[in-house]
């Protein structure tokens, strides 16, 4: 197979195929590798030996009872922001996927080797190993919720609000090393959320500001002009909320 310029590395998702649509238009995706989502017994597992089962069932609480209210009340303002923005949640057409069971799968790193991308779009995988990065010779990046290396992890931009860092509430577009959102910084953006915002939609907020970053890496990245910096300063990764903290914070600062 003759080498390719851009593929996607990513989980299957509305925000995936957000982003697979506007560099799809901007630059061209010739490939997309999804993996399966991990089990969520497996998930949970793999949470408990860091956090402990008690934060995890906190978690979980969150997930199961939180959640869905905020869903239901930000339904209008989630389609506002889509709408506005012109996000296309198609999916990829499946002559154009490759489905693997695991990023760090050795069918993964044979896809890679199979197209040879000139730039490997991650989206929504699980951490990647230094043996799939380093299979291929080419730029891999990822646009992180969050401004790294301050909020690596998830919900950078909800953790910022709630800590009163709003100068830090924004999206990181970084090269992809085998850290938790520790590769070098290419590019960042703020997010200035309304009233009307919370918790599920900063998320999008924060693609809607960092797509064009995004598009300009990889164009960068193809023209082998990519600039980046370290992911030099303070650095802590976040987790999820357990229900009682954000509720907690919610009444105390008003950040939901």
């Amino acid at each position: 197979m003759s080498p390719t310029g851009v593929v996607m590395l990513a989980s299957a998702s509305p925000s995936t195929w957000m982003v697979f649509n506007a560099l799809d238009r901007a630059v061209g995706v010739d490939h997309v590798v999804i993996e399966e989502r991990i089990g969520a017994r497996a998930l949970l597992t793999a949470r408990a030996q860091r956090l402990g089962w008690v934060a995890v069932g906190g978690q979980a609480a969150f997930r199961a009872g939180v959640m869905p209210v905020l869903e239901r009340l930000s339904r209008r303002r989630k389609q506002e922001i889509v709408e506005r923005a012109g996000l296309d949640a198609t999916p990829a057409d499946d002559r154009h996927v490759t489905r693997v069971p695991s990023v760090n799968d050795p069918l993964t790193i044979e896809a890679l080797r199979e197209l040879e991308p000139r730039a490997v779009v991650v989206a929504g995988t699980r951490i990647i190993a230094g043996r799939v990065l380093d299979a291929i010779p080419a730029t891999f990046l990822n646009m992180h919720a969050g401004m790294t290396p301050r909020y690596r992890g998830v919900h950078g931009g909800y953790w910022a609000l709630a800590s009163g860092d709003v100068e830090h509430c924004g999206v990181t577009v970084h090269v992809v090393d085998p850290g938790v959102d520790t590769g070098d910084i290419v590019a960042q953006a703020r997010i200035e959320p309304t009233g009307r915002d919370n918790f599920t939609t900063y998320p999008i907020l924060q693609l809607v500001a960092g797509l064009p970053l995004l598009v300009d890496a990889v164009r960068a990245a193809l023209d082998d002009r990519l600039e980046q910096v370290p992911a030099d300063g303070p650095s802590r990764q976040w987790y999820h909320p357990t229900a009682s903290r954000y509720v907690g914070t919610w009444l105390r600062t008003g950040v939901h």
